[in-house]
């Protein structure tokens, strides 16, 4: 089982580390790409309208800055770096030790900066969302779709993907038809008084508690329809619809 996160847009800077080596991270496949985004970050960071293009407020001149210095700045394990709602929930630092073993092999965040991104890899903070466009190489989200799905492939094996990624990082790739036996898409539905939607806060919330507790449960299904059911066994009601690419699985929750 491979399942796939979103990064969050809040991070966590460690105090001290040592600085980023790409060619340390996992999927090597990608060291090219990480390369010339990381290069085109800093370039960015130089130029005046860099708050304007990455999307900053004036307010937050401090990230501009954090980009500045992405090669240099200290680094720490990414799932003590990736903060805010999800991984709040999820809360990588207090899984049992066999879970954190699993989340080694079974979880990877898609990151604007670096494509995909282990629990144990070592990155510093940064601040690129997935709809920015970088001078010089273009669109993220087209960089990663000309080179993430090798890496995503590799690291699923024969095993089941779990695609929990909000809109913007989905864009990054797109399970093939070939995977669709073995692609389930999370959704979490929020229901008051008979209606349906997906609000933010409880999408996010939710979906890390669901990582959590498929790390502590520790089954391994390799189908959409056995998700279906672990997540059953653990309290959540589940609605599956089959689609082209792969099964939606629709988490419905009334509250937190």
């Amino acid at each position: 089982m491979l399942i796939l996160l979103p990064p969050s847009e809040g991070k966590t800077a460690p105090r001290r580390g040592k600085p980023l080596v790409l060619s340390s991270m996992g999927s090597p496949v990608l060291t090219d790409a990480r390369e010339r985004l990381v290069t085109a970050l800093e370039r960015l960071s130089e130029q005046p309208d860099a708050a304007q293009v990455l999307g900053i407020g004036g307010t937050q001149t401090d990230l501009v800055a954090l980009n500045a210095r992405v090669r240099t700045s200290p680094t720490a394990r990414a799932d003590a770096i990736y903060t805010g709602v999800l991984y709040d929930a999820l809360a990588f630092a207090d899984l049992s030790p066999a879970a954190r073993r699993r989340a080694t092999s079974r979880v990877a965040v898609v990151s604007s900066l670096f494509g995909l991104v282990r629990p144990g890899d070592r990155i510093p903070a940064y601040r690129l969302s997935g709809d920015v466009s970088l001078p010089g190489v273009g669109s993220v989200a087209g960089v990663w779709r000309a080179e993430l799905g090798p890496a995503i492939v590799d690291a699923l094996g024969t095993g089941l993907l779990v695609d929990l990624r909000s809109t913007s990082y989905a864009a990054f790739w797109r399970p093939p038809v070939e995977l669709a036996r073995r692609t389930a898409t999370v959704r979490v539905l929020h229901e008051t008084d008979g209606k349906r939607s997906v609000v933010s806060h409880f999408n996010k919330a939710t979906k890390g508690r669901i990582v959590r507790a498929l790390l502590e449960d520790g089954r391994n299904p390799g189908t959409p329809a056995a998700l279906a059911r672990v997540l059953e066994d653990l309290g959540w009601h589940v609605e599956a619809t089959a689609e082209r690419t792969g099964t939606r699985l629709d988490v419905i929750v009334s509250d937190l």
